[in-house]
């Protein structure tokens, strides 16, 4: 039977997937020959070529699936299996990034929880003649320190600077000293433990864990981005001819597949904006070297670094010659307020105190603006006058750089205060979900095909692998988060040791109890290892004498593990069930 000619919108269709595809493909395949390569200094004509002209993929791309492709039913076969592959390649560590990046959105809650601080006990009026005290004590500080300041109006403040630590070493790996005054005047020094665990959680999100070096990671992470652009696209193209249909549906009963698969369409068409989102901006992440170093041998003759340390407002001042009187801290906060009515400074970094050219790094929020990282914007304030000088880092941003922070925004959800933040935290549990159902349908299809080829199913060994590497990796990146955040409670840096030991833990005993048993028992076990989060908690107060503040510095946190357990128990609970109750030939049967 002759095929059906082509209507109108089967041409528009085919362009706009082939198109999208191409432009998809321009960002992944450089980011292969980049891993290929010895890194981005040693790039050859055919890398450049491949950056370079980005059209010549779309034009490949679309003609490859005009020839292949003779009818609509055969473009959506087409797209099925490369929605099903690039998901099968990409899925788990795409699993562990969007876990780890939902629990990104409250690393500074965390950070406060593991390591509780003394309540800001300076006043306003009070920090010159602390900053004084200290400077006479400690000249050296005059170099960098920070005031903390209250979001709320109450005016309390702290201060502390870090010394750095021993040479070679990191400068997170100095010690952090914090001063205040006592009753009597007298200047109290001590030395403050600074949690690390929010930066344990985000290069977890940035890398998924991989083992290798943070860059390396981003540099694969971007790779895996590009496949997830790709399954991104190729589900839409899949799902389009049934949408309308299937939107809606969430079909509850005996077909347990059929559930899984209307939750993972609803989730991925509800969300598809946000995902595009994290999908181009990561993959910009991780590729943004490689962009640079091809500008720069390409454009600028090798002095593009110059000419961001040149242009940069975070480039260390430079200090005049001679003391100069410092602006008191109230007075500049008030004329920042005066230039900058929306921003509630958080944090000030001062550098080079007392000094000609002494500037302030002041951190900040505005809530109705983009910011550039989760913390806030960033401005650049003369010291001695209270004067903005740099705003490109401002809520806001100022000039071009206010397109790239809408775009640092955009991935961060730094923007529209507690409710995006939130927003972005289901966002990402609702991501993970997704790659968890999308590997849990790939097995299940594999079931109903052998069904329908013999009508006698044994699961092949792959099929069960694949089960068992699913449950495995998901639950031992939970349960491996839950306990380094745990631990970081009472030490510090065993963050990734815990975690790489619980996470092989959990993937070796799904390997070991086989996909049915661990679907079972290793959320229970996940559940465990979150509920130790509070069990901390309570330890620590004990320690503590029972001091309330110790108890309550961050009781979201509790509260979230504790949601948290219950619905991994429920998970538990519910495999529990289908391997009792579910098709005897499926890999999650008790048999």
């Amino acid at each position: 039977m002759a095929a059906k000619p082509w209507t109108a919108w089967d041409w528009c269709w085919r362009i706009l997937a082939g198109s999208t595809a191409g432009l998809t493909l321009a960002f992944f395949v450089p980011a292969c020959f980049a891993l290929a390569g010895d890194g981005i200094m040693h790039l050859n004509k055919y890398q450049v070529a491949m950056w370079m002209v980005p059209p010549l993929w779309v034009a490949v791309v679309g003609i490859g699936f005009s020839l292949r492709t003779t009818s609509r039913a055969g473009l959506i076969k087409t797209y099925k299996q490369v929605h099903t592959w690039t998901g099968l390649l990409s899925g788990l560590a795409l699993f562990v990034a969007f876990y780890a990046g939902a629990i990104t959105m409250f690393k500074e809650p965390i950070a406060r929880w593991s390591a509780p601080q003394a309540s800001l006990q300076t006043t306003l009026p009070q920090l010159p003649a602390l900053i004084d005290q200290v400077m006479a004590a400690h000249p050296a500080t005059a170099r960098a320190f920070v005031v903390e300041l209250a979001a709320d109006p109450s005016g309390a403040a702290a201060l502390h600077w870090q010394e750095p630590g021993a040479a070679g070493k990191p400068p997170s790996a100095g010690t952090t000293f914090s001063a205040r005054q006592e009753t009597d005047g007298t200047l109290q020094v001590d030395a403050v433990r600074q949690s690390r665990i929010g930066q344990f959680v985000d290069e977890l999100h940035r890398t998924a864990g991989l083992p290798t070096d943070l860059e390396s990671g981003v540099l694969v992470m971007a790779v895996i981005s590009g496949l997830y652009a790709l399954a991104l696209v190729s589900g839409v193209v899949v799902l389009w001819p049934t949408l309308i249909k299937d939107f809606f549906a969430l079909r509850w009963g005996a077909n347990l597949k059929r559930l899984w698969l209307d939750a993972h369409n609803v989730i991925g068409i509800v969300s598809l904006p946000f995902h595009m989102t994290m999908a181009l901006s990561a993959m910009v992440f991780g590729l943004h070297d490689p962009i640079y170093a091809v500008q720069d041998r390409l454009v600028y003759d090798g002095q593009l670094a110059r000419m961001y340390e040149e242009s940069s407002p975070m480039r260390e001042a430079r200090a005049g010659e001679g003391a100069r009187a410092m602006l008191p801290v109230a007075d500049l906060l008030a004329r920042v307020r005066e230039q900058e009515p929306g921003v509630t400074p958080l944090r000030l970094t001062y550098r080079h105190y007392g000094q000609t050219g002494a500037t302030v790094w002041l951190q900040g929020r505005d809530d109705r603006q983009f910011m550039r990282k989760p913390e806030g914007g960033f401005l650049l304030v003369s010291a001695e006058t209270g004067q903005v000088l740099n705003r490109e880092y401002g809520p806001g941003g100022q000039g071009w750089m206010r397109w790239v922070t809408g775009f640092f925004a955009l991935h961060f959800g730094s923007y529209g205060g507690e409710p995006v933040r939130w927003g972005y935290f289901v966002l990402g549990l609702a991501g993970a979900f997704l790659f968890y159902t999308g590997n849990l349908l790939w097995i299940e299809s594999r079931r109903k095909r052998a069904r329908g080829a013999s009508g006698n199913v044994t699961q092949r060994r792959d099929v069960r692998a694949m089960g068992a590497l699913t449950v495995g990796v998901c639950m031992g990146c939970i349960a491996g988060v839950s306990v380094a955040i745990a631990a970081a409670r009472f030490v510090e840096g065993p963050a990734w040791a815990l975690y790489y030991l619980t996470f092989l833990g959990f993937t070796g005993a799904a390997f070991a109890l086989g996909p049915a048993r661990a679907a079972t028992a290793l959320p229970r076990a996940a559940a465990a290892a979150t509920l130790a989060i509070p069990a901390a908690t309570l330890v620590a107060w004990a320690l503590s004498g029972w001091n309330a503040q110790v108890a309550l510095s961050a009781p979201g946190v509790d509260a979230v593990a504790l949601a948290g357990a219950a619905l991994l128990w429920r998970t538990a609970v519910a495999a529990r069930q289908r391997a009792r109750n579910g098709p005897q030939d499926s890999i999650w049967a008790s048999g």
